[in-house]
């Protein structure tokens, strides 16, 4: 499926700020499932100064600096994004979840050395004896690894609620298994709190998940959600998504833009300010699905095409 991603974020200060640097994490990825094909991002008031890179993880990031006085700091990012259908993975062939911890704990191969960092605790997972009892049940002995996480990730969906407004960003785990509600970020932060505490790997995914207006009903501009998963790492495959929000794996519904070991270092946007003594924030993201020809579609899956900026 193909996109058109419009990401708005509006700042109001009631009182002039000075000066601001800001660094916003807003560019999709480009990666053997998804082709970034487009993205602009336009800031207003225009930046002193503005430079791109890519961070640790590999993510796009945008540093600018404003040194004019203003009251309103507007962000908007555009992309266009191509994501395909994902295969079937075969849950039984993957081997048993003891194996798969104790593959990296005694890592061979350069991928599993590079996912074994993402066993540790971090700024907002920390591993914990509460967390791993949670996990056990859907661990059973012997038990396919993807299958248990799987598991893992419906049981999250059935037993959580999601309730927006009930916790904020540093909302640790604990917490949120105790009270049994949260967001997507606080579910996402659960569950690779679970898996690190059984000695696996798994990182935070940042994205936009498209979602669908009810029927007879007009799509709403702007209705979409930034959006927050897991990812976790197997032995001779690579990365698996799951999404605990939704008790599923991602398909081409989920869009992604970033990843590392939590929210603390994919968040979209962050900033210093002087001045401004306080401030109001817009967010508004749109993901509209747009209609491609076969030819097209066999073109963009190129993996080797460079994202444009």
């Amino acid at each position: 499926m193909r996109y058109r991603v419009t990401h708005s974020t509006e700042y109001e200060y009631p009182e002039p700020v000075v000066l601001s640097y800001n660094v916003v994490r807003m560019q999709p990825r480009h990666h053997a499932a998804q082709s970034c094909l487009q993205f602009e991002l336009d800031i207003e008031p225009e930046p002193a100064s503005a430079t791109e890179r890519l961070d640790y993880f590999g993510n796009h990031t945008h540093c600018f600096c404003l040194q004019e006085s203003h009251r309103r700091l507007a962000v908007l990012a555009k992309s266009e994004v191509r994501v395909p259908p994902r295969g079937p993975v075969y849950f039984v062939q993957q081997g048993a979840w003891e194996r798969v911890r104790d593959t990296l704990h005694a890592p061979r191969d350069r991928d599993t050395i590079a996912a074994r960092e993402f066993t540790f605790d971090s700024a907002y997972v920390f591993r914990s004896d509460e967390l791993a009892v949670y996990a056990l049940p859907s661990f059973a002995k012997g038990r396919p690894f993807l299958e248990c996480v799987l598991d893992l990730t419906e049981r999250i969906h059935r037993e959580f609620e999601f309730l927006p407004g009930s916790t904020g960003v540093g909302t640790p785990s604990h917490e949120v298994l105790r009270s049994r509600r949260g967001v997507c970020q606080d579910f996402a932060h659960l569950q690779i709190g679970c898996l690190r505490s059984l000695g696996l790997a798994a990182r935070y995914v940042s994205g936009y998940l498209v979602t669908t207006p009810p029927p007879s009903q007009r799509r709403l501009k702007g209705a979409d959600v930034s959006h927050a998963w897991v990812s976790v790492f197997v032995p001779g495959l690579g990365w698996v998504d799951f999404d605990p929000t939704n008790g599923l794996m991602p398909s081409d519904g989920h869009i992604t833009v970033a990843w590392a070991r939590d929210y603390d270092e994919v968040g979209p946007s962050r900033g210093i300010v002087v001045g401004g003594k306080d401030q109001r924030l817009h967010v508004s993201v749109d993901v509209m699905p747009l209609v491609e020809d076969s030819a097209a579609a066999d073109g963009d899956a190129d993996p080797s095409a460079a994202p444009m900026s």
